[in-house]
This record gives C-alpha cells, structure tokens and sequence, in this order.
C-alpha cells in the first residue's frame, strides 16, 4: 500500500509553533504511516493550500506513477469533509486517473448527522452524506489509528474537531464509492 501526498501541509494553521512546519509534518506523516503498515510514502512539494492551481492531468500522472497496478484507491470524499481546497483537488485527480485505468474509487466520508453534530457542537463546516448514500460502515478498532493520529502532533495536539469526531464516530468508519470499474472497462460514477 503506498499513500500519496501532494503537498507538506505547510500553510497550515495548526502547529505553527514549530519552526519548519514542512519539516516536521513529513516526519509525522511517515511516522504515522508506518503505524499504520504503509508499504511507502509518496510526497511532494505542491504548494499547500493551493493544489486547484496544479493542471489535473499532472496530477494524474503523480498517481499513476504510484497506483499503476492498483484495483483500489481511496480517497477523501468529494467535498474533502472539510471543503479544503487541496483534498478536493486530490480527490479529483485521483477519479480522473482512476476511470482511465478502470479502477475502483472509495471516499472516506462522514454520515450528515455526525457532521451536523460536530458542526453545532464545536461551530465548524464539516460535509457529510446521508446514510443512504453511504455504501459501506465499517466496525473499527480505534487503538491503531489513535496511535497514528498522535505521530502527527502538529495537528492533533489540540485538535478538538478530530478528537471529537473519534469520540462521536466511536468504533465506526463511513466509505462510499465515487466510481466502480466495470467489466466493459468504462468507469461508473456512484451517487
């Protein structure tokens, strides 16, 4: 499994009390991968928080270099959960490698009701999908995946919106597919 990466996530406003903030989030990234059992990281310098700018055939062909071979890739939901510009951009470019190569795509999404909570509760925009919408749940154990979460201390010291969808969530993931491949080798698009 390889996860790709296009930018270092260095305009970001959380953690920015580190000195080089591109820096440290590579080694988080790599340090929580390898919790997790990624095979390899593939990251890059595209300037953070301005992906959109980036043609989407070049991005295509990043994930190419990467996926060839794949049956699956996954991928943050369309809206990127969060409508963060550089997740919607990533996903795009991944559909748009995907239904040349006749692979299926899944998107990590939370269920509306959650993402209403959350958004009441600690006064943020996440995006959710009603539940009929959403293809596959998952029953998880959180003990790894917190453990990865926590390499990446940049973002999640502090980060009550992650925590708290953890929390709210409990032991359940939420994925939808955005395409399937088909066996005439045109892609479909879901939802």
């Amino acid at each position: 499994m390889t996860v790709v990466c296009f930018t270092r996530g260095e305009a970001s406003t959380l953690g920015v009390a580190e000195l080089d903030l591109a820096i440290v989030r590579e080694r988080e990234l790599r340090d929580a991968a390898a919790m997790l059992g990624v095979e390899s990281v593939a990251l890059f310098d595209y300037l953070d928080g301005h992906l959109d700018r980036a043609p989407l055939d070049e991005l295509a062909k990043v994930i190419d270099t990467h996926a060839a071979g794949a049956d699956l890739v996954m991928v943050f939901d369309e809206d990127g959960i969060t409508g963060h510009p550089d997740h919607r951009r990533a996903t795009e470019a991944a559909l748009t490698w995907a239904h040349a190569a006749n692979v299926a795509v899944l998107a990590w999404t939370l269920p509306a009701d959650i993402a209403d909570t959350l958004n009441v509760e600690l006064g943020v925009g996440l995006i959710g999908r009603p539940r009929d919408l959403i293809d596959i749940e998952l029953s998880v154990n959180r003990t790894r995946q917190i453990r990865a979460a926590e390499c990446h201390r940049s973002q999640a010291d502090g980060n009550t919106v992650l925590w708290r969808r953890l929390e709210v969530q409990g032991d359940h993931e939420s994925l939808r597919y955005l395409s399937r491949p088909s066996s005439s080798g045109v892609v479909s698009g879901e939802n």
